[in-house]
């Protein structure tokens, strides 16, 4: 699967950017050190002057790229949930039994990620680390009605779509399949979350994973 993976280039909307990140070498380092630094200072710390340091780059030649670290932020986002939606595609199109393939799927978005050697610039573990903390940050804004307009959570929504459509398939007449989907998915963020950092309101832990929650609760609710 990561060898075709590896051909494959991640997609996200135009309008994130001022410039592809991934057509300059300077593009791929801002990309690869962003995330080391929002992992190392938390994304409210982060600013585009401390990046350019960290790169020995001007800070002018970022906002080539990116209009504010805001749009940086959602560019992470959608290049994450793009590169998640095909292993989620690539992990269950060749099952053909509903349920087994609904386990495949909520495995694949609710487990901790591990770096993929195929794309040498971008750490997945680690953008994992900075999605589990800061992906509220690109949808709890005053601009989210508008951004949604413009796409900006489209590959999102469709990796969710695409696992309400599994759901569909192995319970038709399950009334609450979108929100039961999209509970997962950002549930499972906040779950690693709270184990990470308030361990005493989750049962999640070292001996019961995130996957095994939602997997449990998953069946439950769709017998």
């Amino acid at each position: 699967m990561y060898a075709i993976l590896s051909n494959i280039k991640i997609q996200v909307n135009e309008k994130i950017y001022v410039k592809d990140p991934e057509m300059t070498p300077l593009g791929k380092k801002i990309i690869e050190n962003s995330i080391l630094l929002i992992d190392e200072i938390g994304f409210d710390n982060f600013t585009f002057k401390k990046l350019g340091e960290k790169i020995g780059s001007n800070e002018s030649s970022l906002y080539r790229y990116f209009e504010n670290k805001h749009k940086l932020l959602v560019y992470l986002s959608s290049w994450y949930w793009s590169w998640m939606e095909y292993k989620l595609v690539f992990a269950t199109t060749n099952i053909t039994d509903p349920k087994e393939k609904l386990r495949k799927a909520i495995t694949i978005v609710t487990e901790k990620v591990a770096d993929d050697s195929s794309t040498e610039h971008i750490n997945e573990a680690i953008l994992n680390k900075i999605i589990i903390a800061e992906f509220t940050k690109t949808l709890h804004t005053k601009e989210v009605d508008q951004e949604n307009k413009e796409g900006f959570f489209m590959i999102y929504k469709r990796v969710i779509s695409r696992i309400v459509t599994i759901v569909n398939e192995v319970n038709p007449t399950y009334p609450y399949a979108k929100s039961l989907v999209s509970t997962i998915v950002e549930g499972s963020l906040h779950q690693h979350f709270l184990t990470d950092h308030l361990t005493t309101i989750t049962n999640c832990n070292s001996s019961i994973s995130t996957t095994q929650f939602y997997l449990n609760l998953t069946e439950n609710v769709l017998r």
